[in-house]
């Protein structure tokens, strides 16, 4: 495909992703799609996109009144694409609220699906407003981090498992 249609895939999923608009969100992705980032490994469409419809379904549950994503500085060319969005949201889990930062990278089928998705922010920063006490305390250890991504794999597994 070419620079033009990556570019309006990933303008198509950041679109979709500040309306909470899951599904097509989901419909961005390659079967076999690949993504990254320092809460979650997932492989395979399904477990991306159920990650983005337990997050979507979590934030328009307890988190409508203040939720904002902005994005800007779409970049994509022939084979690849990146991202810069901005969250505003509250973490369901603590009912704190994040002001998150965050930079994407992609890469893309021939058919200008995303294969892989990584996002990259400061987990410690993130950790911090989250959490409160325990991020700023231990926001940089790996224990936290590990700890974090076993929280929200357990957490999408149950998801899945509720899904059709």
């Amino acid at each position: 495909m070419t620079a033009a249609t990556n570019a309006q895939t990933i303008e198509r999923f950041y679109s979709a992703f500040a309306k909470l608009d899951a599904p097509t969100m989901e419909a961005c992705y390659a079967p076999d799609a690949v993504f990254d980032d320092e809460a979650f490994s997932l492989r395979g469409r399904r477990e991306v996109g159920g990650m983005w419809r337990m997050l979507a379904g979590g934030t328009r549950a307890k988190g409508a009144d203040v939720w904002k994503l902005t994005w800007r500085d779409v970049k994509a060319d022939d084979s690849t694409g990146s991202a810069h969005w901005d969250a505003h949201y509250r973490f369901t889990a603590t009912g704190r609220i994040v002001d998150n930062s965050i930079d994407a990278r992609f890469t893309f089928t021939p058919d200008g699906l995303i294969a892989t998705h990584r996002d990259s922010f400061p987990f410690w920063t993130w950790s911090r407003q989250a959490l409160g006490t325990p991020g700023l305390l231990l926001g940089w250890s790996p224990m936290l981090r590990k700890k974090v991504r076993a929280t929200a794999a357990a957490n999408l597994a149950t998801f899945l498992a509720r899904q059709p």
